[in-house]
């Protein structure tokens, strides 16, 4: 069997995906510690510290605006996992693009996964652009920046910080990239073409040193080489077969199996707060983001008290895709509560509008799909 089972996956997603839109929301609030997801700021790791070791009653806003973003990488490494799965594992393994040429492989692969994007990614860049001009502060888009983020291109052109609206939206172009470099390079390759890869791409980060604060650090992390390892992670992880566990006895309140869990957990949670503070040791923490997840996840799912905890986070996993679409429209409305004073007020409104929109917008997605369907047949 592997590793995740597919509800260990998805409570994975739920778990990202409530770090993701707490941090989008919380880390645009002034006072909230700001965090160092593209580049390393010395005085964000300064005041985080600072916040640690004098805490106001905000420390956990804080840590969901410093930390949230990590869910990004859990995404990521997901989604090398879910890759080799689908295409690689076993009795699963399909013969997509084996009996066409290389070039015609390849674009199917391709095609077929930008069309998969495309509908959620258009559906919620519409929304926000309406909303977004219809409430304060809106944003002056440029035709080439609305084809780049439609073609889920712009991760690759200038000054990203500015030109990609909303933010979040970056994600879909980085998965294309990813999705490129895993059909030219490791699709059924030998594993060492994964580990090499991710080698170089660490590399390629590290010349950075001397400009943690730069613009070219900050290219690097919108794009695949700054994701290159926990998608690699994904990928290898796949690839382990785990034998099956022997049924827990109902009176078995906590198991070996989940002590095991719960001291990589333990450790990797402490590896991340430690290794946040330098920029070297910055460039890893994506690794035990993922370590800590998985083991957490597994730890839950090995104790029988925890199981409705696990259902609940497989629920949000399960629209964790709209909930990602959707959370810079409910942001851009309700945020004003939290920056006037109320943080908890506009927070509680946000998030329950959040993950209301969000079943709306699957079952619109569901819809469409079983329409597409019928049409096709």
């Amino acid at each position: 069997m592997t590793l995740l089972s597919r509800a260990e996956c998805s409570a994975l997603r739920g778990i990202a995906i409530i770090g993701i839109f707490m941090h989008n929301y919380l880390h645009w609030l002034g006072p909230m510690v700001k965090e160092n997801e593209y580049q390393f700021h010395t005085h964000n790791a300064e005041r985080f510290w600072s916040i640690l070791t004098h805490p106001d009653q905000n420390l956990l806003y804080h840590l969901f605006s410093f930390f949230g973003h990590y869910g990004v990488p859990v995404f990521v490494f997901l989604s090398g996992y879910g890759l080799y799965l689908k295409y690689e594992s076993g009795a699963e393994q399909r013969n997509d693009g084996a009996t066409e040429s290389w070039i015609g492989g390849i674009w199917e692969f391709m095609k077929s996964h930008y069309l998969k994007l495309f509908p959620m990614m258009f559906l919620g860049f519409c929304l926000f652009a309406m909303v977004d001009w219809m409430t304060p502060g809106h944003h002056h888009w440029t035709w080439d920046a609305i084809i780049e983020q439609l073609t889920m291109t712009i991760n690759i052109f200038p000054d990203p910080d500015h030109r990609i609206w909303p933010g979040p939206y970056w994600f879909f172009g980085l998965m294309m990239e990813l999705y490129l470099v895993y059909r030219l390079f490791l699709y059924r390759r030998h594993w060492g073409w994964n580990v090499g890869l991710i080698i170089c791409c660490m590399a390629i980060q590290t010349l950075c040193y001397d400009s943690p604060e730069g613009d070219a650090i900050n290219r690097i992390r919108y794009n695949f080489i700054g994701n290159m390892m926990p998608f690699g992670m994904g990928l290898l992880l796949a690839r382990k077969e785990t034998p099956s566990r022997p049924p827990r006895e109902g009176g078995a309140f906590f198991t070996l199996h989940s002590s095991l869990f719960t001291f990589y957990f333990i450790i990797a949670v402490a590896a991340i707060t430690l290794l946040s503070f330098n920029f070297w040791t910055w460039l890893i923490v994506p690794f035990f983001v993922v370590v800590a997840h998985v083991a957490f996840i597994k730890m839950l799912s090995a104790i029988p008290a925890a199981d409705i905890l696990v259902r609940g986070m497989a629920w949000v996993g399960g629209i964790s895709a709209a909930i990602f679409v959707c959370h810079p429209i409910t942001r851009k409305i309700f945020i004003p509560i939290s920056r006037s004073g109320d943080i908890l007020g506009g927070l509680t409104i946000y998030i329950i509008a959040t993950i209301l929109l969000a079943v709306i917008f699957k079952k619109m997605l569901e819809v469409r799909g079983k329409k597409s369907k019928v049409n096709n047949q």
